[in-house]
């Protein structure tokens, strides 16, 4: 363990979050932790005094001084205020990594009870539909761009094979839905393939989220660690939570090469805010984590056996672990595990915890740089009340004469003209995609004159460019198209 003190921030957060922090800065003194917190806000109450981040200057430099921050649950106020808090902190400190540990606890009663589940989901954090990048193509059409990108991909993969390494798993599942999105899902998928081999002695294997969700339910036991991509990580990282005791119970950090913050997922429960209720655990046992992240491991697995210990005994639980006529409050349950510090429970083996050695990727924004290129057409997404039947043939018309020819119209990822079967029931936003009708490449201003006739008729939305990359086709194909 270091010796010298480490600075950390410290927002306790709203609802139940300054009772279970207080916990944890009190368990971690006892245990001999060498932090000085720098205690900060952010959430709800920043929301209310009008700064719609929710989180203040103050809050963001202190972080940026101490490179770590603790942080309770934040609530997310409902007609006020704009982009979540936690997400904003992700954002600003660019936390690819989230990390969420499941692991059975002796004691807690469940379905999976005996089980032996010991698992980790990474979650990239950044990236994905949860960009937040959504338009209204039509009055009554929303779309959301799902961003993926290769350095997020391959920060993402290093840092589950380098867990994996650090804490003697064997095995890392890359979780990914590339059978449909197969350059975006996919996108992770091919990285995770180029990079597995680099970790010797850790199987790597591939699965469909939606099999993985399966398997989770049905042998838990099976998994080791799951890389996957934002949403799916978000879906399956409560799903596992669940296995295990809850999100009462439930540990994460969010892992940046530059700042790392470490956090309950629950969320803010008011209902027993104040009422000396609430199960500190799941911010604990994210300290023991922040913890190991700053080389104070001795420290962390002295509270780590003593949270364990107290709830395999049973003797002093809080009211979502055991009936509320033999629950404890939130202090006696902190008081009995101070109390059991150098106890070790009989059912839960210690885990060889050595630092995560950070992945170093590439800091270049163009980190993928293909050796040819070329635009080849243009997708125009348009509004139009009409069927395409009609559509089509007008857009054909616009474009005679030109170095382009309408290959075919979309409408929701299907194709409709010219039309392969029945015509689906379409909404108004349309995709018409043009192509050259020779080679060569396709210029701006030929796309700009495009742009021009089609708008003469049809309002248009926005536009993608269609290329390729090495020779390879860098769009998608319908369904329905050639």
């Amino acid at each position: 363990m270091t010796d010298s003190k480490r600075t950390v921030t410290l927002i306790k957060g709203d609802g139940i979050g300054p009772e279970v922090a207080d916990a944890v800065v009190r368990i971690l003194a006892a245990a001999g932790a060498k932090i000085d917190w720098e205690v900060c806000e952010a959430g709800a109450e920043v929301f209310r005094r009008g700064l719609s981040s929710g989180v203040p200057a103050e809050t963001i430099a202190s972080i940026e001084r101490t490179r770590v921050a603790l942080k309770g649950p934040l609530e997310t106020p409902v007609g006020f205020g704009e982009k979540s808090a936690n997400v904003t902190l992700r954002k600003l400190f660019e936390l690819y990594g989230n990390v969420r540990p499941t692991r059975e606890i002796p004691g807690v009663q469940g379905v999976f009870a005996g089980r032996r589940i010991d698992l980790v989901v990474v979650r990239e954090n950044v990236e994905d539909l949860y960009t937040g990048i959504e338009h209204m193509q039509t009055p009554g059409v929303a779309q959301c761009l799902k961003v993926i990108s290769r350095k997020g991909c391959e920060k993402i993969v290093r840092l589950a094979f380098e867990l994996a390494r650090a804490e003697g798993r064997k095995r890392v599942h890359c979780a990914t839905k590339a059978n449909i999105m197969k350059m975006t899902e996919g996108l992770l998928k091919r990285t995770f393939e180029a990079i597995a081999p680099e970790y010797a002695g850790i199987e790597a294997e591939h699965i469909i989220i939606d099999n993985c969700a399966h398997q989770l339910v049905r042998y838990p036991e099976q998994f080791d660690v799951i890389v996957t991509t934002n949403m799916n990580g978000d879906i399956i990282s409560d799903l596992t939570s669940g296995l295990t005791g809850g999100l009462g119970l439930a540990p994460s950090a969010n892992i940046g090469n530059d700042v790392a913050m470490f956090e309950a997922v629950h969320g803010s429960a008011p209902t027993i805010a104040g009422k000396d209720l609430a199960n500190p655990t799941a911010l604990l046992l994210s300290a023991c984590m922040m913890l190991r992240h700053i080389g104070q491991f001795a420290p962390a697995d002295t509270i780590e056996n003593a949270v364990v210990y107290t709830i395999e005994l049973g003797k002093t639980l809080t009211c979502d672990l055991i009936a509320q006529e033999f629950a404890v409050t939130t202090s006696r349950f902190t008081q009995a595990v101070i109390e059991n510090f150098g106890r070790r429970p009989d059912g839960w083996v210690a885990r060889e915890h050595r630092p995560i050695r950070l992945p170093q990727v590439e800091r270049r924004p163009d980190m993928v740089r293909p050796a040819s290129r070329r635009v080849v057409g243009l997708d125009v997404f348009l509004e139009s009340g009409e069927m395409p039947h009609a559509i089509g043939p007008a857009l054909e018309a616009l474009v005679e004469g030109t170095p382009v020819a309408m290959r075919s119209l979309a409408n929701r990822g299907v194709q409709v003209y010219p039309l392969r079967g029945r015509t689906p029931d379409c909404v108004d936003a349309y995709r018409a995609r043009f192509l050259l009708r020779d080679g060569g490449e396709l210029s701006d201003s030929a796309a700009l004159e495009l742009l021009q006739r089609v708008g003469a008729k049809f309002r248009w939305a926005h536009v993608e460019k269609l290329q390729e990359f090495d020779g390879a086709p860098a769009f998608a194909k319908d369904q329905g198209e050639d």
